[in-house]
């Protein structure tokens, strides 16, 4: 876990936290070409969404464009870059919520949508539901002017080519299970090992973000193609409000990691609430929850990006690294991985 006690907490008037997902390679396995291409999209995302905001846009249009730009890309898990599922399809979850309204729109299950978390602010803004799934929320999209794409957009070799190790794993007894019981009792007594970073890497690319705009408002979005090998119509955190993804009062959080432990812990949420209840500080609250409540279960990997009124940053991870960036009110950006 690396040592981030130290980092200086930075501060903006307005503008935009993201993350990429804390399942990042080893560095042994990060080639400088795609080392580049993370930082590289990285920063793409936070200058579109940045000048989705500078031209007078608000959080929302900050959100769902910085997302947009990651779901877009092949090297994240959303969008055109989402995981198969044991059947070979994608099956992709998101979700968008604006802190002073408590308006909030998520999808999950989902395959033929290019941009998710364009569908989630639609069901946010146009429909009277928070949440859609499957094909009733393809059928929404139709409905709002987002046509389907073919399977073949979402093909991707590396997605691919993990959904074969997977199967291969299972075949020789090796899989992990798709969903954690509480303390992994079952899991382990049939003698399961603990999960490592090594098996996150292949089920969390999630990307995520979190702004600020002029006027004040918080909104948070997180955008995912859940786990490689999925089964049974697994949906993880990331469309669920509170657990995956929540804007309230006193923050905006979007997370990425285990998302059985997100759910069990809401620990989007949470952090809202240890600040609104507690008076904890952004810092605090976040690192209360990532570093210490998810630590109490050994599995529970994973991480956040977060921003309070004042434009406080938080980026908690228990993990070996999280891709993740931030920009400020001039436009600055700032990225990093490890």
């Amino acid at each position: 876990m690396p040592d981030q006690k130290n980092e200086l907490l930075p501060q903006v008037k307005w503008g935009l936290v993201i993350h990429g997902g804390v399942g990042v390679l080893p560095r042994h396995e990060l080639t400088p070409e795609l080392e580049a291409d993370y930082l590289r999209t990285l920063t793409a995302s936070l200058s579109e969404g940045y000048q989705a905001m500078s031209r007078g846009g608000t959080a929302v249009d900050g959100v769902v464009k910085a997302i947009e730009v990651m779901e877009d890309s092949v090297i994240f898990n959303a969008g055109r870059g989402s995981n198969f599922t044991s059947d070979g399809v994608v099956s992709m979850d998101a979700s968008l919520m604006v802190g002073d309204t408590l308006e909030a729109g998520a999808v999950a299950g989902i395959s033929d949508v290019r941009n998710p978390i364009r569908l989630a602010r639609h069901v946010m803004e146009e429909c009277p539901h928070v949440m859609l799934v499957g094909s009733g929320a393809e059928a929404f999209a139709r409905e709002v002017g987002l046509e389907a794409e073919d399977s073949t957009y979402f093909f991707t070799q590396r997605r691919w080519d993990d959904l074969q190790a997977a199967k291969a794993r299972e075949a020789g007894g090796e899989a992990r299970p798709n969903t954690v019981d509480v303390e992994d009792a079952r899991a382990i007594a049939a003698g399961a090992e603990p999960l490592t970073e090594e098996d996150l890497k292949h089920r969390s690319g999630t990307v995520g973000a979190v702004a600020l705009d002029r006027e004040g408002r918080l909104v948070a979005g997180t955008s995912t193609g859940g786990s490689a090998n999925k089964k049974w119509g697994r949906i993880g955190d990331s469309p669920v409000i509170a657990a995956g993804t929540y804007a309230g009062s006193h923050c905006g959080v979007s997370c990425t990691g285990w998302g059985e432990y997100f759910i069990r812990h809401a620990v989007a949420h949470d952090i809202q609430a240890r600040m609104a209840y507690m008076g904890l500080s952004l810092r605090d609250a976040a690192r209360q929850v990532v570093m210490e409540k998810l630590e109490e279960h050994r599995k529970g990997l994973g991480g956040v990006v977060a921003m309070d009124r004042e434009g406080k940053i938080e980026m908690s991870f228990n993990t070996r690294g999280m891709y993740r960036g931030w920009v400020d009110e001039e436009g600055q950006i700032r990225v990093a991985i490890f």
